[in-house]
């Protein structure tokens, strides 16, 4: 009886062991994406959110090659937000550097108005 409980709980942990994250390629590989589209857009070193998804990307990178797949998946997919919120932070700047524009160029037309 002893036998059998033991050998079934050795089969239970050799599956368990089995069960393990596969590798996070395809995040890894949407993070890079993230990256260089956040870079197309004018993200650079100026954005604190870029820095820190570079170097998550490392840290994911550096826990692939350790086999650690759960830590790379979760640097990988924190690395992706991070990426995203500095393309975002740098396009919300544009807009509103846009419309800070039209409004001077609007204040200004208004003014020529005035004048006549």
């Amino acid at each position: 009886m002893i036998n059998r409980f033991s050998c079934a709980a050795m089969l239970l942990l050799s599956l368990s062991g089995c069960a393990s994250d596969p590798a996070p390629t395809e995040q890894l590989r949407l993070t890079e994406q993230a990256l260089a589209q956040a870079k197309a857009v004018g993200a650079d070193e100026q954005v604190a959110e870029l820095g820190m998804a570079e170097d998550k990307l490392l840290q994911a990178q550096s826990a692939m090659r350790r086999e650690a797949f759960k830590e790379a998946r979760v640097l990988a997919e924190q690395a992706e937000l991070d990426a995203r919120l500095a393309e975002a932070r740098v396009l919300t700047q544009k807009s509103q550097d846009q419309l800070n524009e039209l409004n001077n160029r609007i204040n200004r037309l208004r003014k020529q108005l005035g004048e006549l």
